[in-house]
């Protein structure tokens, strides 16, 4: 299982580069493992400001580690 994750509004990394590399990386897989892509609508280069919404972005990764490693209930 694979997270993408990208911002809006970034302009460093623009929210396409992700989706291509999502694709490329779904067309290309040899597994059933999912690959799971997430764009911030509210992000930039660095996430979504304020501490209580970067706070919500880590814990949705740390939500995303436990259940590829079926540590989730």
């Amino acid at each position: 299982m694979q997270m993408v994750t990208g911002g809006l509004n970034d302009p460093r990394v623009t929210y396409w580069e992700p989706a291509k590399w999502t694709a490329k990386m779904r067309a290309m897989k040899t597994d059933d493992n999912p690959i799971v892509m997430k764009i911030n609508m509210g992000a930039g280069h660095g996430g979504k400001t304020g501490r209580f919404e970067q706070i919500r972005e880590t814990a949705e990764e740390f939500a995303f580690v436990l259940k590829a490693f079926d540590l989730a209930n």
